[in-house]
């Protein structure tokens, strides 16, 4: 059963940057694509970067691209976020999961991966505003 434990959110100024960790057990880490997604108020949880684990690609929606930055350390089973220049539509409780990373037209595609027996952790809130 693989489990996640996100941690690094809080309240920044638009601009401003964090590092989201989320460490991940139950499972191989190196094996198996791992994402982020986040979920703001009221709207649906989304799939913001992945890290593919057949040739260590990074994927990464339109609206974070060049502003985010997904990697991994698959000794400590940790995954983590950097998040640069951040901006209010940021705002949203973050989350790590098993995710299918695609690239389509263009474009790259983030959708979570998680097994029956798997389980969405916490998350960690994030707060970007003035």
């Amino acid at each position: 059963q693989a489990h996640f434990v996100e941690s690094g959110g809080g309240s920044v100024q638009p601009g401003g940057s964090l590092r989201l960790s989320c460490v991940a057990s139950g499972f191989t880490l190196g094996v198996y694509p791992i994402g982020w997604f986040r979920q703001a108020p009221e709207k649906k949880r989304e799939g913001v970067s992945c890290f593919s684990s057949t040739d260590l690609s990074t994927y990464y929606v339109d609206s974070v691209k060049g502003r985010f930055t997904i990697s991994r350390d698959t000794v400590k089973g940790t995954v983590y976020l950097q998040m640069n220049n951040l901006k209010p539509e940021d705002s949203a409780t973050y989350y790590c999961a098993k995710a299918e990373c695609k690239h389509l037209y263009f474009k790259d595609y983030v959708t979570a991966d998680l097994q029956a027996s798997d389980a969405w952790g916490q998350g960690t809130v994030v707060t970007v505003s003035s």
